[in-house]
């Protein structure tokens, strides 16, 4: 699967690495990139679970989101997840994302149910907004 992912050309993959020791604790990608149409979806993101709670996620976000808005000049990022995935719709609402609906019976669950997606997105003219908060939040869990 990660051969195929970082095969295709419109993905991006991306490590995620600690600071302190070069640890690799996670990863995420912007994935159905399109130039043209300034667009992209970020997902395959996930985290050692002993990262969960920490600023981790804040900041490769505020990294991932400056990339796509301030180095590719993209208009707009869009994020789903399962509707059972209550801790992600929490924190994609705290990275300041905006809900945008849900995709019923969207697509299959690794155990073969079916899921529906719920749809998050940013806009580039969100992004300062979004940049400054994920700045300061970053910081407030860094002094704490």
């Amino acid at each position: 699967m990660l051969s195929q992912m970082i095969a295709d050309p419109a993905r991006r993959c991306f490590a995620v690495q600690c600071c302190d020791d070069g640890a690799v604790i996670g990863s995420t990608s912007l994935y159905d990139l399109d130039l043209d149409e300034s667009r992209a979806e970020v997902g395959a993101t996930w985290f050692d679970r002993s990262c969960w709670g920490g600023p981790y996620n804040a900041e490769s976000k505020l990294l991932l989101f400056g990339h796509a808005f301030d180095d590719l000049r993209l208009a707009r990022l869009a994020l789903r997840t399962d509707n059972l995935n209550v801790r992600s719709q929490h924190a994609l609402s705290r990275l300041g994302l905006v809900y945008e609906g849900t995709l019923r019976s969207h697509m299959r669950r690794q155990d073969g149910t079916r899921r529906d997606s719920l749809y998050y997105s940013l806009l580039a003219d969100e992004w300062p907004t979004v940049r400054n908060m994920l700045r300061a939040r970053i910081a407030a869990k860094r002094t704490a």
